[in-house]
């Protein structure tokens, strides 16, 4: 990706010099971590009933942090830390450029949302989350949280290495506060509260994820023709990285079983059509996942 140089995003709050440590909630060390990463984030698990059921904890309240706009170098935050807060920076920034551009072609206002960097742990309006969920977006206060930390194990862990793959993360989840923002995640609530089984509210939520993941593909699509943002091979990362996070392949990979009723997000098949599909053609029109008996 050919970024550096660019804007970076005023939207940014870091807290990663800030403690949101709650007693009750240490869940076992680095290995329980990365076991609920693998289930919640990845597999659609609701995160704060793992991490009740792991630690025991209760939720607390919000934390009290310097929430100046501006990335000035964190405590103990190495120089490529540093360097890949500016990275997420400059990605936001592109993705409200973009969705501020293809919103106002429909005649509709695009409300940016705050990104929130921290370390270990945070509370959040969602409740406190410990970094072990990954990246994620709450509807309820219109903010992305990264823990950077979490770039390393897409490359390492689950085989996505690349800036591309990295950027579509924080674009899936914006693509999250656009559903938010457009009131798709309130009409999918409803629904899944009238649905007449799990399976059905999970198809659901498979819906909503695959969507999200064709609004990553349309961002990347006009940030190239807008921007030329992209380089050789940056497509290829990111669809590698939707497919290493496709339901079917981590379930085979933790259970070595598949149990598609189950899945939340989507098969890796799915994932990397979805996002394609975004990236090929730049229209949210064709991001219509609700619609289709082929997903």
């Amino acid at each position: 990706m050919r970024w550096q140089g660019r804007r970076q995003s005023t939207n940014v709050e870091d807290r990663r010099g800030a403690s949101a440590r709650r007693p009750g909630l240490a869940v076992g060390g680095c290995g329980t971590l990365v076991v609920v990463l693998m289930i919640s984030w990845l597999t659609g698990v609701n995160p704060l009933e793992l991490l009740q059921l792991v630690g025991g904890g209760e939720r607390g309240g919000p934390v009290a942090v310097d929430s100046s706009p501006g990335l000035p170098e964190a405590a103990g935050g190495t120089p490529e830390e540093e360097e890949r807060a500016r990275f997420v920076a400059v990605v936001l920034a592109d993705t409200e450029e973009t969705w501020t551009r293809i919103l106002a072609e429909h005649g509709q206002q695009y409300p940016p949302p705050k990104l929130v960097l921290f370390r270990d742990a945070v509370d959040s309006a969602c409740g406190f989350h410990s970094a072990a969920v990954g990246p994620f977006y709450c509807p309820i206060d219109a903010k992305l949280y990264v823990d950077l930390a979490f770039f390393d194990d897409l490359g390492r862990r689950f085989g996505a290495p690349g800036d591309f793959a990295q950027a579509y993360v924080i674009a899936h989840e914006v693509g999250h506060h656009l559903q938010n923002a457009l009131g798709i995640n309130q009409q999918v609530q409803q629904r899944q509260q009238r649905a007449r089984s799990q399976e059905d509210a999970n198809e659901l939520s498979v819906r909503l994820e695959l969507q999200a993941d064709c609004f990553a593909g349309v961002w990347g699509n006009r940030a190239h023709g807008d921007r030329q943002l992209l380089e050789p091979g940056d497509v290829e990362e990111g669809l590698a990285a939707a497919a290493a996070i496709g339901d079917d392949r981590l379930q085979h990979a933790s259970t070595g079983r598949v149990v598609p009723e189950s899945w939340t997000h989507g098969s890796s098949e799915m994932r990397a059509r979805w996002l394609r599909r975004g990236l090929e053609g730049g229209d949210i029109e064709a991001c219509d996942t609700f619609a289709t008996d082929r997903l």
